[in-house]
């Protein structure tokens, strides 16, 4: 496999991006280490965000193991039931993350499902529970999409535009070529390359975006559980768009429909409209 990543139009090529790194002997993938160091890192934001709103910051290390736990297990259990075709005759294969195959609105509701859980255990306020892993979520959205990046997946349709990515035809997955793709093929030396949307990165961008925006809002939110709508929101916003570039879409069996898409389209629908019925009640209160 050749391991070369380029951006030609950016003028941008990195000669070898290898999917994982040798630790006295034993592979380590770097889709693994972004991913633990983005669940790292939220545990940081969620605690120093819990601290800063008066609550208790070690609640949320306990309440983060179980969200951690349930939020892999949501986002491989949604992946697999999307994918099962690719499942059905290696059962195995389920338990093999190191390969990739984690659906983020999947973790999205194990983690929500956690905080619903620990909420209640802990007798703590849900809605500013989640409005304190809401940096945290998107935090681990944003860092997580490179580990696509190292693995070629999640990219986007042929395109010849400024971010345009090219990839060597051998590193990619067989079934994520479309025919367009194929039609635009350069050889190189030899290597048949596929010039594709990196839709790793706009989503990653787009996360960042939707980060900043909470760090400034924060401080001016008017009430328990609006950074998490927001975030929602945001979120949903960007994947609409995104998910429809993408050549490796989860699709709804018998509706021949992006699952993640529908998703966020019905996200951004019913946050928008609770934003908007909250917002105008907590004005009211205000006023009164």
């Amino acid at each position: 496999m050749h391991d070369i990543i380029s951006f030609p139009n950016l003028g941008i090529t990195l000669e070898h991006v290898g999917k994982s790194i040798s630790v006295f002997g034993i592979e380590i993938a770097y889709y693994g280490i972004i991913i633990g160091s983005a669940i790292l890192i939220g545990f940081w934001i969620a605690m120093a965000e819990a601290k800063r709103t008066g609550q208790n910051p070690e609640d949320y290390l306990d309440m983060g193991i179980v969200g951690v736990i349930l939020g892999i297990a949501g986002a491989r259990i949604y992946y697999v039931a999307f994918s099962w075709e690719m499942y059905k005759d290696d059962l195995l294969q389920i338990l093999n993350l190191r390969a990739g195959g984690l659906a983020i609105y999947g973790g999205v509701i194990g983690a929500t499902i956690a905080v619903l859980v620990c909420a209640k255990w802990k007798k703590l306020c849900a809605p500013q529970i989640f409005d304190t892993i809401a940096m945290a979520l998107v935090n681990g959205q944003m860092l997580g999409r490179w580990g696509n990046f190292f693995n070629r997946e999640a990219f986007g349709e042929y395109t010849d535009s400024f971010f345009a990515m090219r990839l060597p035809l051998d590193a990619v997955r067989n079934e994520d070529v479309t025919e367009l793709m194929r039609e635009h093929i350069q050889v190189m030396d030899g290597v048949h390359y596929i010039q594709v949307h990196p839709t790793f990165l706009y989503e990653s961008l787009w996360c960042c975006v939707v980060f900043c925006f909470l760090m400034f809002y924060r401080k001016h939110k008017k009430y328990e559980g609006e950074l998490f709508l927001i975030y929602l929101f945001g979120y949903g916003l960007g994947r609409v768009w995104i998910e429809g570039l993408r050549t490796d879409q989860l699709i709804i069996p018998g509706v021949g429909l992006p699952v993640s898409q529908v998703l966020a389209g019905v996200l951004v629908i019913v946050t928008a409209v609770m934003l908007l019925i909250l917002r105008k009640k907590y004005k009211k209160k205000d006023i009164l």
